[in-house]
């Protein structure tokens, strides 16, 4: 995960570089890829996907131009999403080194291929700078429940790993809750937030003077290359019977906004009116 120097390439090379991921037979359960993707600010950093077949799991990661670590994981198992951000704090403000954030979710069909596929996903050129086929809308997440990190197991095994220290700093959707309550998760996991969009009762963090004054924060970050769907290929056998079989990607780029309660601006400093 770090940021490189920025290559030259016509958009023709580019095209054809993205398309040199192929799917191949491995014996193992997990691997990783290493992708070198552009970001939306022109940097080039380095992707780590790494796929289980067995815990049926996928983890994305990647080194933000500001130094933060964004990291993605998608447990298939109980079809639930986790997004966390390690971001450098600002010393001089009082912060600490580093502040960790975690937003958890519900997995939908097709965000993302089967870790099967993930884990059997190789690329013929690793120098290629990827650029993501297809750039999917911006997704608001209203974030009204925080999560209990010691109870959080029953929503996903990779959730204690992920999100030790964003321990006060855990978030889900309503939406999100009554599904997981409604499919048996004890309640005691959620905590509700002194907040909601629809009746707003605290300013937004970028229109708050105090430091100390709880406001509404925002948290944006995008995954810039992702492989999204499968793509088959069609072939004749000898009898000119006809077959699918799965040939390679298609990767997709997608941002998420989320939008939470702090306590305190102090814990929101990245967004504030420039």
């Amino acid at each position: 995960m770090f940021a490189s120097r920025v290559c030259a390439a016509s958009a023709r090379t580019l095209t054809r570089l993205c398309a040199a991921l192929v799917l191949l037979a491995a014996a193992g359960l997990s691997s990783e890829l290493r992708v070198r993707v552009r970001l939306s600010d022109g940097l080039v950093t380095e992707e780590v996907l790494e796929a289980d077949s067995e815990k049926d799991a996928i983890s994305l990661e990647f080194k933000q131009g500001d130094g933060t670590l964004i990291t993605f994981v998608a447990d298939f198992k109980q079809d639930v999403k986790i997004f966390r951000a390690l971001i450098l704090g600002e010393l001089e403000r009082g912060q600490n080194q580093y502040q960790a954030l975690c937003f958890i979710s519900r997995l939908s069909r097709n965000e993302i291929i089967p870790s099967e596929s993930m884990a059997r996903l190789r690329q013929k050129n690793p120098q290629a700078i990827r650029l993501a086929e297809e750039r999917r809308g911006l997704e608001q997440l209203t974030m009204s429940a925080a999560v209990n990190l010691s109870r959080a197991w029953q929503l996903s095994s990779h959730i204690h790993n992920m999100c030790s220290e964003a321990r006060e700093a855990i978030y889900t959707r309503e939406a999100d809750v009554k599904h997981w309550l409604d499919k048996g998760v004890d309640g005691s996991i959620f905590e509700a937030l002194p907040q909601t969009v629809e009746v707003p009762s605290f300013q937004a963090c970028h229109s708050t003077k105090d430091m100390w004054q709880p406001c509404l924060c925002t948290y944006s970050l995008r995954l810039e290359w992702y492989p999204c769907l499968l793509k088959y290929c069609r072939s004749r056998d000898s009898a000119g019977k006809g077959s699918n079989y799965k040939c390679g990607i298609k990767s997709c780029s997608k941002g998420y906004h989320f939008t939470y309660y702090v306590p305190q601006k102090q814990l929101c400093l990245w967004d504030e009116e420039t």
